[in-house]
């Protein structure tokens, strides 16, 4: 169960990688995603995307602020598989879609793309 949820978080985070105007913390939580031993630092990479996307929201650069909730989402999602005994909040794996559809939108990713990755088909219409 894990593991399609991983696979899916990588290929998102492929997905926009292009598209990002600061790769810093997007391309460390890629590398994270494919090691185990590395997510137990996934809350301080929390920590210094939130500030980051505190930053954004301040200066009003609403590209970047999806961009670091989507992170964020997924280093909440990475952390909490580690057992740890003060995870993020349970429900963290269940945003990723959502945080990945808002910044695909603004970014100019269809839906259906975003679909196709976390559901192995596109809807049909």
């Amino acid at each position: 169960m894990y593991q399609t949820t991983l696979d899916q978080m990588k290929r998102l985070v492929e997905t926009f990688a292009p598209y990002a105007q600061d790769r810093g913390t997007l391309d460390e939580l890629h590398r994270m995603i494919s090691d185990q031993r590395s997510w137990h630092m996934a809350h301080d990479l929390f920590n210094r995307i939130r500030r980051k996307g505190l930053a954004a929201v301040r200066n009003n650069d609403a590209r970047a602020a999806r961009q670091y909730s989507f992170e964020e989402i997924c280093a909440k999602t990475l952390f909490n598989l580690t057992n740890t005994e003060a995870p993020f909040d349970p429900d963290s794996p269940y945003w990723v879609v959502p945080f990945a559809l808002r910044l695909g939108r603004c970014i100019g990713i269809p839906d259906d793309n975003i679909v196709e990755i976390v559901a192995g088909a596109a809807p049909k219409s």
